[in-house]
């Protein structure tokens, strides 16, 4: 006998969305198979490279190991819901600074820049080296992302 799954309601990116799947399954998982957002990217699985970072109430999280039944109450956006209608001064700083060499790891670099620009408006390099730690750039860009989270916050 098939045990029926539950049903979950999301806010993903502004719009409404119920899912059924076990209360157990990894965000990351809802987000690409269940949405088909795949901007979201899977890396390592065990949270420590950030590929996978979205917001959650505006705070960033790990979705690989963020469960679905720990998300129902808060607003969550990918990297699709991230300058949706026209770019984010922070979309708009990666390129400016051609921060992109690989790309795989951006869309958790700019979630996790864009929630540094939210909470410090004007953040010093030690501040932006902090928020940034936990997103791993196998390209080593490192320097080009603190150059574009600054442009971002003189534009801001």
């Amino acid at each position: 006998m098939e045990q029926e799954m539950p049903e979950f309601a999301l806010n993903v990116n502004g719009r409404h969305h119920v899912v059924n799947v076990q209360a157990n399954t990894p965000l990351l998982w809802v987000l690409r198979d269940q949405l088909s957002l795949t901007g979201t990217k899977y890396s390592c699985g065990i949270g420590l490279c950030g590929s996978c970072t979205v917001l959650v109430d505006n705070e960033p999280v790990r979705s690989c190991t963020t469960r679905i039944d720990q998300v129902t109450e808060g607003g969550i956006t990918t990297i699709e819901g991230i300058g949706a209608t026209d770019p984010h001064r922070v979309q708009n700083a990666w390129e400016e600074e051609r921060v992109s060499q690989c790309g795989y790891c951006q869309p958790g670099q700019i979630i996790s820049a864009v929630a540094l620009l939210k909470r410090n408006p004007n953040p010093s390099d030690a501040e932006i080296d902090d928020a940034m730690r936990h997103n791993l750039c196998r390209c080593g860009t490192y320097l080009r992302i603190r150059r574009a989270i600054r442009r971002a916050a003189r534009e801001g």
